[in-house]
């Protein structure tokens, strides 16, 4: 099985920066893999510097689906907590957590990472993570989802060729949070 891309970049750039403190799969839980419901209104809209996106979040059998109008960049990280919000502890910032997400690049408006794609959450340190995940996760409560528009400051400034992140590139992801310690 190949690590994720993600798991792949936060290792990448915590081996530089020597911050990285815990990084496995959560085997106990899954990530819903079913295509996403096309029910349902959208949990995010925004416009961005250029472009725009439509997000809706995951269901307990569906994954989420981000649509962008490329190419989508935002100057600062911008965070959407969807409804409703989850009603478990709230995660402090330097908690390790387990979590599902979908990671789209703003412009290319192409994933390039989804712990849903595989049916298995992610967990891993906080202090391990690029400054927009850590960003959109601490301060939620577990059982929230939500969205963000990770400013390139807060993403790879200089970029992750292995994920096909290039300097400059606005990341969106749709987090769930399933648990914090």
């Amino acid at each position: 099985m190949r690590p994720s891309r993600l798991l792949l970049a936060a290792t990448a750039v915590t081996l530089v920066t020597g911050t990285l403190t815990a990084c496995s799969s959560n085997a106990a839980a899954t990530c819903p893999t079913g295509a996403p419901s096309t029910a349902n209104s959208p949990d995010w809209t925004y416009q961005g510097q250029s472009g725009s996106i439509v997000a809706t979040g995951p269901t307990d059998s569906a994954s989420p689906q981000i649509t962008v109008e490329k190419p989508f960049t935002v100057a600062e990280t911008h965070i959407q907590a969807f409804n409703p919000s989850g009603d478990g502890a709230v995660v402090g910032d330097t908690a390790t957590v387990s979590v599902c997400y979908l990671g789209v690049n703003g412009r290319t408006g192409e994933r390039f990472d989804s712990t849903y794609d595989r049916g298995k959450p992610a967990s891993f340190s906080l202090d391990g993570v690029i400054p927009g995940f850590k960003k959109a996760i601490a301060g939620q409560k577990v059982g929230s989802a939500v969205g963000v528009a990770i400013a390139p400051t807060d993403g790879y400034p200089t970029g992750q060729p292995s994920a096909g992140i290039q300097p400059g590139d606005t990341l969106i992801f749709v987090i769930k949070i399933l648990s914090a310690k």
